[in-house]
């Protein structure tokens, strides 16, 4: 079976076949609009661009998914979470979406949403690779921020601030409708997750990073060493015969290039920078999912076009896009 793409793929069995989820979902956060976004890119022509430029077999059931149905009519804080169990609901369905992707051995692109839509994307990938293939996966978390706060140590209460801390194990909670779900089988080790970009991390997290051995290339990192290397060191720790999950928010990159998004820092990576981490994934044959969150069409009308642009390219990068 003939690749899309000229690297051999070491982890999916079907390197044509692409599974899509579009998560219109924005429930981790307090600021609407980035449930408009999976819209937004395939509007813009990415899955066509996949398809037709790239050569891959998309899979996808043309439905950007709300979730609804199964939105709770009451959802009240737990543990200072807002919306615990709406967020809860939303990426508990969305991990078995994934996962039925996965593990028929396709790579799943996941379009969001929030940040917090992790929780479910890197769950199912984590369960079907461990099915599959018999191994645990490793994620690379490109993003301002380190969104491992556990509940108590949040200083907003939102929980796209909060994936890592629950899909490590570094937070838990017994309540099942609230990410009580959760088991082994969906979770990743604090040694297989490696942080890109980082630039706006909290205190406790600070903490939780130095405590665990948890590796993480800051923006200092970048400046000091190059992309280049920061991404050599990065894979070189994760090691060439891990599968590799690609969590990237849009707001890693500096808002000069992706101005539309709910937290946007200053001094972020470039497009090019960004485009290159997820070209150099690529590359490892080791990918096996990747998800982009938080471009929010809605917050700034001048940079929304520049933002979904930003996000098709990162995509394409990661899917074998190359410059020649």
């Amino acid at each position: 079976m003939t690749s899309p793409s000229t690297i051999e793929q070491k982890f999916v069995s079907k390197p044509n076949q692409l599974g899509v989820v579009a998560v219109g979902f924005s429930g981790g956060q307090c600021k609407p609009g980035v449930e408009a976004a999976p819209t937004a890119l395939i509007a813009s022509g990415l899955l066509d661009q996949l398809r037709d430029d790239l050569g891959y077999d998309i899979h996808h059931d043309n439905a950007v998914h709300a979730y609804e149905d199964i939105m709770p009519a009451s959802d009240p804080d737990h543990r200072g979470m807002k919306k615990p169990r709406s967020v809860s609901a939303v990426t508990q369905r969305l991990s078995q979406q994934v996962y039925e992707h996965a593990k028929d051995g396709k790579f799943v692109l996941t379009l969001g949403g929030d940040h917090s839509i992790a929780i479910g994307t890197i769950s199912g990938t984590a369960k079907a690779i461990r099915e599959r293939l018999g191994r645990e996966m490793a994620v690379i978390w490109v993003d301002a921020h380190a969104d491992i706060n556990t509940p108590e140590m949040s200083p907003s209460g939102n929980v796209h601030g909060m994936p890592m801390a629950f899909l490590t194990g570094l937070a838990k909670e017994e309540k099942k409708d609230i990410f009580g779900w959760i088991e082994k089988e969906h979770m990743v080790s604090v040694r297989k997750l490696v942080y890109i970009g980082l630039r706006d991390v909290d205190r406790g997290e600070k903490q939780l990073l130095r405590e665990n051995g948890i590796k993480a290339f800051s923006m200092h990192d970048v400046d000091k060493y190059g992309i280049g290397r920061v991404v050599e060191m990065a894979l070189a720790y994760i090691g060439n015969d891990t599968p590799i999950h690609l969590s990237f928010d849009v707001d890693a990159l500096d808002p000069q290039f992706a101005p539309s998004t709910g937290t946007p820092v200053r001094g972020g990576l470039t497009l090019r920078e960004g485009d290159f981490i997820a070209e150099c994934v690529h590359e490892t044959g080791s990918l096996v999912a990747m998800d982009l969150v938080e471009v929010n069409p809605n917050l700034e009308t001048l940079g929304a076009s520049e933002t979904i642009r930003a996000g098709c390219s990162l995509v394409r990068s990661a899917l074998g896009d190359t410059l020649l």
